[in-house]
């Protein structure tokens, strides 16, 4: 009987967990982590986050992509441009307590 209880919690749990590893792959490159921090200042378009970062649009674009996929960032139209933004303020929590717990192993 205890075994059917932990298969049970063990199925919910890989399923979290494969949730929590895609979103987490989205944080996992560090062109990613840069445009998280600019989007936690202030929403941006493309052009705007390639020229404070020194990429090429098309990669900028490409690391949009992934992010939008993974769930961290959403996007408008104003007029001809798409500006991005993070989803919640979670995502901006979620960089604040890594920069901590990063700094507190060090």
């Amino acid at each position: 009987m205890k075994i059917e209880k932990i298969l049970e919690n063990y199925i919910a749990v890989e399923k979290e967990t494969d949730c929590l590893a895609d979103f987490f792959s989205a944080f996992s490159d560090k062109t990613r982590l840069k445009i998280i921090c600019l989007l936690s200042m202030d929403d941006m378009c493309v052009n705007d986050i390639s020229f404070v970062t020194g990429l090429n649009q098309s990669a900028v674009s490409h690391q949009l992509r992934t992010l939008k996929d993974g769930g961290a960032i959403n996007c408008y139209k104003d007029g001809k441009k798409t500006y991005y933004y993070l989803k919640n303020k979670h995502i901006e929590n979620l960089l604040y307590q890594a920069v901590v717990a990063s700094e507190e192993s060090v």
